[in-house]
């Protein structure tokens, strides 16, 4: 019993830290990242109530999809040199 007690605590100091990270980190990249490590961890609280079904559906819709339209998102949007550097640079 001891160790359900141990694992709840380290996923709950996992899932609060890095959905802290994920609200105050400046860089996209990385709050994409603690948002993975969020909703993974969510996935090990759900493993623990065993509820197999909802993790891996956690870990499929939400990291596999969500964190992927995320990332699209970031490398379509991100901006491009100005013309000036281009020509600065020689290419």
């Amino acid at each position: 019993m001891a160790l359900d007690y141990i694992a709840f605590a380290l996923f709950a100091l996992l899932t609060v830290g890095s959905s802290a990270g994920a609200v105050l980190v400046r860089d996209v990249w990385h709050a994409a990242l603690f948002l993975g490590v969020a909703l993974v961890s969510v996935a090990g609280f759900y493993i623990m109530l065993q509820a197999e079904f909802l993790a891996v559906i956690q870990i499929l819709v939400y990291v596999g999809g969500v964190l992927i339209l995320i990332t699209f998102g970031v490398m379509l949007t991100r901006g491009r040199e100005s013309d000036e550097e281009v020509m600065r640079h020689g290419s």
